[in-house]
């Protein structure tokens, strides 16, 4: 179903080629002006019956809008895509370097890819131009020597991506019967160094010769007949990919040996052993020599007197000495509490996340748009606040099956008050608080910011703790200590934010606060996004997080009875 977003990204889309190619500045304003007419609209696509009713938006742009949500086709695009070098469009990547600079950067020193763009920065050539100094060059220059460079790890967003192309890859290959991907990245680590398939067939030849005709190979690392090592390229990196064919009876146990960890697998060898036995990929070898081979890999955990360990707490080994029978799943979780509608900056209505969310089987759910100084995400005045607040409690009452709580993700500012007055607060169920700019202030100032926050009466929780996005921003650096301490003091809940671009809390801080109350949410801009939840429990599970220290893993009642009263510290 094509959405409102879908049409803002194309539009967006459109003006930065306009800008790359050094259109005329009036024409790449209107699709910037059509996209942010379509983003403050809180309307759906469906919902909009003639787009060139809304303001900004002309003929011109309306039938571009139009041809696409009635063919999927942008002939404009196409035809700017085939005028703008294609290498320019990862220099857009480098930090400070948007379309207008790349644009000049063309014009007038002939750059049309990463390799003409660093030697022009080598040659200094670059900080020649005027409003190019010569330690931007030298930025640029570190930037363009990393862009698109092998890494050692890829953060877990981006193989989410490469994982989901090759998947639809596989599943068109008749000789595969059935195939999982293991190593780190099925343990969801945020990073991991490549991606590993395990391939049930019984012609592993004709699974190689279509594995070697995938649409992104870069280079033919190793090809053997149980195993194809392969480069491919994606989203500008090229990144490594192992697929080990096996015969079907050895899938589990090749599944679970290459899922690891190797300190998971010892202690797993070290049961074998106990039991007189040894295990390989292959199988449990028997103390007559015979294979033993299970249908699952609960069969095979069970055979050594064990719970089933779900991959995310295959860490250290430690997993097997722990009661991991109150560790959260993500069958325990009744409510996502962070969430975003065309209100804001999200894809659906709010009765389409409503419905979403009753799809989900949860008992409960929070709206929390962005807040009114958030302008890029179309921030709610109190005016609009409000009347959505009216909107909610309305759908309330139409739904028996799930209670549907009004709220806010409110912007703690950079002077440390928050962007609403407690007499605002006080009229929503429920309050979530978040940084989202001013990342580089002082610990001190960005603790003070968040003390306001948790300080505050109405502010049940504080969304992304560190605002980092894994592999590719920081963050700002709260003392995480002190925060803790405000929290259990002022009863304020942390979040895990389940977005695989963020995992905010990190496991790291969770191992070292096993009593932390926590809230797991997607903070879901799109229908699709409340499948993030199981990012956000795997982070859990890391941490060893129990299902009783989850306010949103509470019962329909229990949560109600939660945000009814006031906060209470510990």
């Amino acid at each position: 179903m094509l959405t409102k977003k879908e049409i803002i990204r194309l539009l967006e889309e459109i003006a930065t080629y306009m800008e790359l190619k050094g259109e005329n500045a009036f024409k790449i304003s209107a699709y910037r002006k059509a996209a942010q007419s379509l983003e403050t609209d809180e309307r759906t696509l469906d919902e909009i019956e003639d787009v060139t009713t809304l303001k900004n938006i002309g003929k011109g742009v309306g039938e571009v809008i139009n041809t696409y949500i009635a063919t999927q086709e942008a002939p404009v695009l196409d035809a700017l895509k085939a005028e703008v070098p294609s290498g320019l469009i990862p220099l857009l990547k480098i930090p400070g370097l948007g379309s207008k600079r790349i644009a000049r950067l063309y014009k007038e020193l002939d750059i049309t890819d990463k390799a003409s763009f660093q030697a022009a920065c080598e040659a200094g050539k670059v900080s020649e131009l005027s409003g190019f100094g010569k330690k931007t060059e030298e930025k640029y220059l570190v930037a363009v020597k990393e862009l698109g460079a092998k890494k050692d790890r890829y953060p877990i967003d981006q193989m989410i991506g490469l994982n989901k192309v090759i998947s639809d890859y596989l599943m068109q290959i008749p000789d595969i019967e059935r195939f999982e991907v293991a190593g780190s990245f099925r343990r969801m680590k945020e990073m991991s160094k490549d991606l590993d398939y395990i391939i049930s067939t019984e012609a592993p030849l004709k699974v190689q010769a279509q594995l070697l005709e995938i649409p992104q190979l870069v280079e033919k690392v190793a090809v053997g007949e149980t195993k194809v090592s392969l480069t491919l390229s994606y989203d500008d990196e090229t990144i490594g990919v192992d697929f080990r064919m096996i015969a079907p009876d050895a899938f589990y146990h090749t599944l679970q040996h290459f899922t690891g960890s190797k300190d998971h697998n010892i202690r797993i060898r070290q049961l074998a052993k106990d039991k007189g036995e040894k295990v390989s990929e292959y199988g449990i070898e028997q103390p007559d020599g015979s294979l033993l081979q299970l249908e699952s890999e609960e069969a095979i955990y069970r055979h050594f007197n064990t719970p089933w360990i779900a991959p995310s707490m295959r860490e250290d080994g430690s997993e097997f000495d722990r009661d991991l029978s109150a560790i959260i799943t993500l069958e325990d979780m009744r409510g996502d509490i962070h969430m975003h509608t065309t209100a804001s900056d999200g894809a659906f209505s709010l009765r389409e996340m409503v419905e979403a969310n009753i799809a989900k089987g949860y008992d409960y759910m929070c709206i929390t748009d962005h807040s009114q100084s958030l302008r890029v995400a179309n921030g709610l005045s109190v005016e609009r606040l409000l009347k959505q607040r009216d909107e909610i409690h309305t759908l309330n009452a139409e739904y028996d099956e799930i209670d549907i709580y009004s709220g806010i993700e409110m912007d703690i500012l950079p002077d440390g008050t928050l962007d609403y007055d407690d007499e605002v607060l006080a009229q929503l169920d429920y309050v979530i608080a978040a940084i989202h700019q001013s990342f580089n202030q002082s610990e001190a100032e960005i603790m003070k910011r968040l003390e306001v926050a948790c300080r505050n009466p109405y502010v049940r929780h504080i969304a992304h703790p560190t605002g980092r996005i894994i592999g590719k921003r920081k963050g700002y650096e709260p003392n995480m200590e002190q925060l803790i301490a405000l929290c259990r003091e002022t009863g304020t809940v942390l979040e895990i934010n389940a977005n695989p671009k963020r995992l905010d809390l990190s496991a790291d801080v969770l191992r070292q606060n096993p009593d932390l109350m926590v809230t797991i949410n997607t903070d879901a801009h799109h229908r699709a996004h409340l499948d993030f939840m199981k990012y956000g429990v795997a982070t859990a599970q890391k941490g060893w997080v129990k299902r009783q220290h989850v306010l949103n893993a509470m019962s329909r009642e229990a949560f109600q009875t939660f945000i009814t009263q006031p906060k209470q510290g510990k």
